[in-house]
């Protein structure tokens, strides 16, 4: 079975989307919970699923790319917002 296939579409629900965008502000799970009208064990495990579909590790790589997907990238015409020369970060796993 393709690695897809255990995971569904990678694609972050609606309420998923919620999720990391309150992460992303800053809020701690108790936090986001209450905004959202669960418990903070239900975030949790939000929290572990969008980890899996999108490849990774803890909250602050999900804030930081949820930031990047806000901003967009700084020059359209460049495949990469960052400077010449240096490293791009892929949050991506290759499985």
């Amino acid at each position: 079975m393709p690695a897809n296939d255990l995971y569904g579409t990678r694609i972050p629900s609606e309420r998923e989307q919620r999720v990391i965008h309150l992460v992303a502000q800053g809020l701690r799970n108790r936090e986001v919970a209450k905004k959202i009208g669960t418990t903070e064990h239900v975030v949790k495990n939000y929290l572990r699923v969008i980890y899996d579909k999108l490849g990774f590790y803890n909250r602050v790589e999900l804030a930081l790319w949820h930031e990047s997907r806000r901003l967009g990238p700084a020059n359209p015409e460049s495949d990469s917002a960052a400077p010449a020369g240096t490293r791009t970060w892929s949050p991506a796993r290759v499985n």
